[in-house]
């Protein structure tokens, strides 16, 4: 049996794009003593999420390099890897991606978001290609958002290369007059949480999915084994990390390796 710990980033957002990087400085310190092996955070974490009616400054380059360089030396400082939501400029365009990032620091490569949601169609483009990442023993891929709530492909992608955890970093808050919820996966909550024990169990694989920390929270953090159980999740719009032990030897892939196109 072969363990590793791995952290999901379930913290407030940040006030401002450099309030964002501090707070996943913070969490990436946290993390680490808490002996984790990689820290994943919630989708496009820095700058922040472009939902309507948020001001934030436009896509910059410039601050990008500067936030992922940053995020780097603290991972680098902490001896962790990060897998950060962010975003970044292709063509004059800005993609929804994840940062991966290695504990000596080495950017590893990017994840973008493939899948977009309608509703991001007028601010983002879609990005194409998927990959597999590997820290230590661990070997894992990213969805986000969207593309793991409705396409299963995406996570199946992942899970017949060998990806042990797919990591799923996402973005919800409350909408007006919604149901709040207080316990996964509950009847009353939206389907969402449902579709994780499904990514999980479809694929044999562990799925982790984190959301930011906020009032009325419509999903939160969690991790599920590979059969589809939780192991565990994180209390609704409290802000902190995650931690979960993984067993490697139950993600077998299994069910995602006999997967046949029809």
């Amino acid at each position: 049996m072969e363990t590793v710990r791995i952290a999901l980033a379930n913290i407030t957002y940040g006030t401002t794009p450099d309030d964002a990087v501090a707070r996943a400085q913070a969490a990436i310190a946290r993390a680490a003593a808490e002996g984790a092996l990689v820290v994943c955070f919630p989708e496009c974490y820095v700058p922040g999420y472009r939902w309507p009616g948020r001001t934030l400054p436009p896509p910059d380059a410039e601050f990008l390099r500067r936030a992922w360089d940053a995020i780097a030396t603290a991972a680098a400082s902490a001896g962790i890897a990060v897998v950060l939501g962010t975003e970044r400029i292709v063509d004059g365009a800005p993609r929804l991606t994840a940062l991966v990032i290695d504990r000596d620091g080495a950017q590893l490569g990017f994840q973008d978001k493939v899948q977009l949601d309608p509703s991001e169609d007028s601010i983002y483009v879609p990005g194409h290609g998927r990959h597999v990442f590997q820290v230590g023993p661990l070997t894992f891929g990213v969805v986000i958002c969207h593309e793991g709530w409705r396409y299963p492909e995406t996570v199946r992608w992942a899970a017949a290369r060998g990806a042990h955890v797919v990591f799923h970093p996402h973005y919800g808050e409350a909408e007006p007059g919604s149901y709040r919820p207080t316990v996964f996966a509950d009847p009353l909550n939206t389907f969402h949480e449902k579709a994780m024990l499904c990514r999980a169990a479809e694929n044999s694989c562990y799925f982790a999915s984190v959301n930011c920390a906020s009032d009325g929270s419509p999903t939160t953090s969690a991790v599920v084994r590979p059969d589809g159980t939780v192991l565990v999740w994180h209390p609704y719009g409290s802000d902190g990390v995650l931690l979960a032990d993984i067993d490697l030897d139950d993600a077998t892939g299994l069910l995602a390796s006999r997967c046949r196109a029809l």
